[in-house]
């Protein structure tokens, strides 16, 4: 069945010719009749609507304000809708998490056309807090019971929706997030952190400098790691909002010569391939697609229990930890350290788990098909 899809979100790299995004909403198309993704953005961000391919347009909501971009979107939702003649049982709305989600909702009971919505962060973590979060919450939980279908990216989630909204698991499917396993595998190193660095023992985390990344926890745990093995640092790549409040704190406790902040990178093979450990320390997390990345690199993996860790065996496949037992992550850090060994079983069995879980690019993509295609009939 040859459907027409319209999609929302906030991805920028939309625009960005060649970008993996790009890339990947062009793949996208080739699986339905059309695709029109509406792009929730300022208007300050100068953007105009563009075909990416054949079947595929992007149109920007320009708005003049932040809180306005739901309402743009719901409009620029329901004329492309009328304008592209999208009929009921032909066609599907998809959203991620609660804005866009929001939108989608609307436009869905505008139309009667069937909704998905995609949930790549975990909303009904204790640790998804703060005003604005409440507030996304809220809506979020309209949102997800208006659904027609619920992609989650874990298994964990999933089960969250079901027993806290109540819905039932026929509305809920488990998608994870595409990592392409060959391209990882065949990257090629462009240079070696331990010639950029001092350190014998290199850590890495990867993520967004943002207060539920929680990585003050990584900072903190290398000062009694650095007392035992002083040659031991972390590289951190990521930017975000916290970024000044972590440099004060490797500053306030005397580690400036033992961390890196080397800012967001396009390309992390050469930091997965030469680093020695992977820390995640999030609060909480959708799925952890830098872990995943990690261990498909060979990297033996530090974290917290959350996103796809969650699935994980400790001490087998991981060291998994609660963050708010720092001195278990000093231990697990040594214990890296001083045990080759142990590393090396980390490594195969975290990648055979890993593995195990993965699809191919074609299954991943007759997936999203088939879903698109099975709730477009649910009119």
């Amino acid at each position: 069945m040859a459907i027409k899809v319209l999609s929302i979100g906030s991805d920028r790299k939309l625009f960005e010719d060649g970008s993996a995004v790009s890339e990947r909403i062009t793949e996208y198309g080739t699986l339905v009749k059309e695709l029109h993704i509406i792009h929730m953005c300022n208007f300050r961000s100068g953007l105009k609507e563009k075909k990416i391919s054949e079947n595929v347009w992007v149109y920007p909501t320009n708005s003049l304000f932040s809180i306005l971009r739901p309402l743009d979107a719901i409009r620029l939702g329901k004329k492309i809708i009328f304008d592209k003649k999208f009929i009921r049982g032909e066609a599907v709305i998809t959203a991620q998490d609660t804005e866009s989600g929001w939108a989608g909702m609307k436009i869905k009971n505008k139309w009667r056309i069937p909704l998905e919505v995609q949930l790549h962060t975990d909303p009904f973590s204790p640790y998804f807090r703060g005003f604005q979060n409440m507030v996304r919450k809220f809506f979020l939980k309209k949102v997800l019971r208006n659904a027609d279908s619920i992609r989650v990216v874990t298994a964990g989630l999933k089960s969250k929706i079901s027993k806290q909204l109540k819905i039932e698991n026929s509305k809920l499917k488990i998608l994870p997030i595409y990592v392409d396993k060959k391209k990882i595998e065949e990257s090629q190193v462009t240079f070696n952190l331990h010639t950029r660095y001092p350190w014998h023992f290199i850590i890495l985390a990867v993520s967004r400098l943002a207060p539920e990344k929680n990585l003050g926890l990584a900072i903190r745990t290398l000062k009694p790691v650095r007392d035992k093995f002083p040659d031991t640092g972390l590289v951190i790549v990521g930017s975000g909002s916290e970024e000044n409040y972590l440099k004060l704190l490797v500053k306030r406790l005397k580690l400036e010569d033992a961390v890196a902040f080397v800012g967001w990178q396009n390309d992390l093979t050469s930091f997965y391939k030469t680093a020695d450990a992977f820390i995640q320390t999030s609060l909480f997390e959708g799925y952890g697609l830098s872990l995943v990345e990690a261990g498909l690199s060979a990297l033996p993996v530090i974290t917290t229990p959350v996103g796809i860790a969650i699935e994980l065996a400790h001490g087998k496949d991981a060291y998994i930890y609660p963050h708010d037992h720092p001195e278990l992550f000093v231990e697990g850090i040594i214990a890296l350290i001083e045990n080759n060994q142990e590393r090396k079983n980390l490594k195969i069995n975290l990648q055979k788990t890993l593995e195990s879980k993965l699809l191919s690019r074609e299954d991943y993509m007759a997936k999203i098909r088939d879903g698109w295609e099975s709730i477009a009939t649910k009119v």
